[in-house]
């Protein structure tokens, strides 16, 4: 058996949730884990001296849990994937006994041991200005406050890339303002290139 990890991080409302779902879609036994359904509760998540919420940082999330479920992956795909409601199936285009799973998140590349797992990485990025468009359209729960993109999101957003561009290699950026169908096909031909390269 072989196991391949990809990972989807970007900006906020780049469109890793969208493009991860549908690589899950289109690849067999594939799974997805996604670093937003581990935030920490909103009563313990501190609060900056502009009275924004800290939620863009490492310490807002659970990070332990999300690093026990990849684990729980990387030990039994098989079961995990059946046990999350994930369907295990082979088809001839795809290689056998290959499993994948989808990491995705906006600070995926950002935790040193999480990142050291992936054997792809991609990084979906877009100007400012698409991303308070979408962001304004969205309902988060709490809401943003007034101000929040500009005063404290997008701010963490540009320190906490060049963390990452000062510590990770071999990132593909891409440009997330494309095409949904054009971005789904460029990512999932790199990632069957790398599927069979991990065939037995």
């Amino acid at each position: 058996m072989r196991k391949v990890i990809i990972g989807i991080g970007g900006t906020t409302n780049g469109g890793k949730t969208t493009l991860s779902k549908s690589l899950q879609e289109l690849l067999c036994n594939s799974c997805v884990i996604s670093q937003d359904n581990f935030f920490k509760d909103d009563s313990v998540v501190p609060t900056d001296i502009n009275g924004f919420k800290q939620y863009d940082s490492l310490d807002a999330l659970h990070m332990d849990r999300m690093m026990g479920d990849i684990g729980s992956w990387q030990e039994n795909p098989e079961h995990f994937m059946t046990s999350h409601g994930f369907a295990v199936k082979s088809t001839a285009s795809e290689p056998p006994n290959v499993f994948v799973l989808i990491v995705e998140g906006f600070l995926i590349f950002n935790h040193r041991h999480l990142n050291s797992l992936f054997n792809k990485k991609y990084f979906l990025q877009i100007p400012y200005e698409t991303c308070k468009e979408r962001r304004s359209s969205r309902v988060y729960v709490p809401p943003d406050p007034p101000g929040y993109l500009d005063g404290y999101v997008w701010p963490m957003y540009l320190k906490n890339r060049k963390a990452m561009e000062e510590a990770v290699n071999d990132i593909v950026f891409l440009d997330g303002t494309q095409k949904r169908e054009t971005l789904l096909s460029t990512v999932l031909a790199d990632i069957q290139e790398c599927l069979w390269l991990h065939r037995d």
